[in-house]
């Protein structure tokens, strides 16, 4: 006697079932090209140019959130990295170490780039109140935090003209 396969019967795509597919297959595509085309863009990187030949590998904080909190929340930074807060306009700005980790020192740089004012080994603040470094005795639109030391190594000084490269 011969065994009889029997095929489980496939059942045909109905017109709802088709809308449901078609739907589902509509709304992947279109979150996929929502999350390539609004994908969160890499954080820049400047190199700031010092007159010694230094170089310093600066991450570009423009946003609210990312001018509030420097360097705060980060466990280490390597010597040759650190950060520039762009802020919106000139002018004696002023700012603190509330939850950084690790003592920084602090440039201070004009529209065109001069250095106005250096604050080394500004320590952490774990609680308020908070030291306040700063302002700057001329206007800046720039401010560089590196770790502590940087401004040694670099023999950065009141005055000097930087050169930022946007590094691509």
């Amino acid at each position: 006697m011969g065994t009889k396969k029997t095929r489980a019967a496939e059942a045909p795509l109905t017109p709802n079932k088709k809308r449901i597919v078609f739907l589902v297959l509509m709304a992947l595509l279109l979150i996929s090209g929502a999350l390539m085309f609004n994908a969160p863009k890499g954080t820049e990187i400047i190199e700031v140019r010092f007159p010694s030949g230094s170089k310093l590998q600066a991450e570009v904080a423009e946003t609210p959130e990312k001018l509030l909190f420097g360097l705060a929340f980060r466990e280490t930074l390597p010597d040759d990295r650190g950060i520039i807060l762009l802020f919106e306009e000139s002018g004696l700005h002023k700012v603190w170490t509330k939850q950084y980790q690790f003592n920084v020192d602090l440039v201070w740089v004009n529209e065109s780039k001069h250095v106005v004012h250096i604050v080394e080994t500004a320590v952490p603040c774990a609680s308020d109140p908070c030291e306040w470094y700063g302002p700057p005795s001329e206007r800046a639109r720039y401010l560089i935090e590196a770790n502590s030391g940087f401004v040694d190594r670099a023999e950065v000084a009141l005055g000097q003209e930087l050169v930022f490269a946007l590094r691509m």
